[in-house]
């Protein structure tokens, strides 16, 4: 058996070596960035008005002018156009240049316009409402760097920056293998001793959000065919998860047959509550996640361990995180304990509040709970107050 961190350890040391592809923009929301994105030009490229409004030079109003006869009008759109006299001033809408010889924007809300006179109803700052060009980032500023998770705030940069190609890094083929005779599909309705299938679907749902597509395959309790199908599994896909069936039960084939298959393990059993019967293992093309059956303890070793192997990979950092433990708790076995919480943010501290649920079968009291409180297997007694490493989720 291993600890927590000696497992972390392990299999940080076998990440995978990801290739990369370029894509459409309009597919890369989603994946992994592979490449440094760099301003093409200022951002914004022009002084912008942020409201709607007249545009004025600042000067005029420090002299105590409080009307201004209006020039033109200045649209989004247009060409930057000039304020020939700076006791005059120019109409101007939201995003749009703003004229040579103004610096500053007053919204319609703060003037009344008579004929083609705009007439001041309130004070003005030097400056206001006006998005100043490269304020947000100068030309070949870096942007973003390889490892950077593309989701929707990052496509509306890459498309700013004209990149309407981009070059991602591309996730193993993964395979997801639920086991065991107990469960059957979810659209089939369960004999008494049967169970739905819920793990596959959990763990492809988890590498989606990731970038990552996953294949489902389910093995039944008989050990030739689950040699059959994983020999066929291992010679097709790169990353294989497998849920149930690596405990020390009768009928628990998982680790025998992956190792009489040349899977070199490389730890069986993890000294942590939920998740201890957990199997790791690789090829020279394969990594192999064997996670316990119980759905809690797949759910967990997918977000401290799975998770963490293929960012890691792709060159992507998650940021570490701690809450304070917000009750007394008590864990007497010598284990790292994975204690289900709810975070509540108190006064700028991430406040967590125990939810135990029903032990590692209770998957519904995941709804309930926002992640992992990480808690050392050297003490049995935990005080409110203490902060602990926290594996969030929601």
């Amino acid at each position: 058996m291993v600890s927590v961190s000696e497992a972390e350890k392990i299999i940080q040391d076998h990440l995978f070596s990801p290739k990369t592809e370029q894509v459409s923009l309009e597919f890369a929301d989603g994946k992994v960035l592979a490449e440094e994105i760099k301003a093409d030009r200022d951002l914004p490229p022009f002084d912008r008005a942020t409201m709607d409004g007249i545009a004025i030079s600042f000067k005029s109003f420090e002299k105590g002018q409080r009307e201004f006869q209006i020039e033109g009008i200045q649209a989004a759109g247009q060409p930057q156009q000039t304020l020939d006299d700076e006791k005059k001033c120019f109409e101007i809408m939201t995003g749009a240049p703003l004229p040579n010889g103004t610096d500053s924007v007053i919204p319609y809300e703060s003037i009344v316009i008579e004929d083609i006179i705009a007439k001041l109803s309130g004070s003005v700052e030097k400056n206001q409402n006006v998005h100043h060009r490269g304020s947000d980032a100068n030309q070949n500023d870096t942007l973003l760097s390889p490892g950077f998770p593309i989701l929707p705030a990052e496509v509306a940069l890459l498309a700013s920056v004209g990149k309407s190609e981009v070059q991602i890094f591309k996730n193993p083929k993964a395979a997801i293998i639920s086991t065991g005779d107990e469960l059957v599909e979810i659209d089939q309705m369960p004999l008494p001793h049967q169970i739905r299938k819920s793990n596959s679907y959990m763990l492809a749902s988890a590498l989606k959000e990731l970038g990552c597509k996953a294949d489902l395959f389910h093995l039944i309790d008989n050990e030739q065919e689950i040699k059959g199908k994983l020999k066929e599994i291992l010679n097709n896909y790169e990353l294989i998860i497998l849920s149930g069936g690596v405990s020390k039960g009768k009928f628990d084939f998982v680790p025998q047959v992956l190792e009489s298959l040349g899977v070199e393990k490389l730890f069986h059993q993890v000294s942590q509550r939920p998740g201890k019967p957990m199997w790791f293992g690789r090829t020279e093309r394969n990594i192999v996640f064997a996670l316990p059956g119980n759905p809690v303890s797949t759910f967990m070793c997918f977000h401290r361990y799975v998770k963490l192997w293929i960012t890691k990979s792709l060159d992507h950092e998650i940021e570490k995180q701690s809450a304070v433990l917000a009750e007394n708790f008590s864990f007497p076995p010598s284990l790292t304990y994975f204690l289900q919480v709810k975070i509540k943010n108190e006064n700028g501290k991430l406040m967590a509040y125990p939810k135990t649920g029903g032990g590692s079968g209770d998957f519904a009291n995941l709804k309930d709970v926002d992640g992992f409180l990480e808690l050392p297997l050297e003490r049995s007694n935990f005080l409110k107050g203490e902060s602990f490493p926290l594996i969030q989720f929601r």
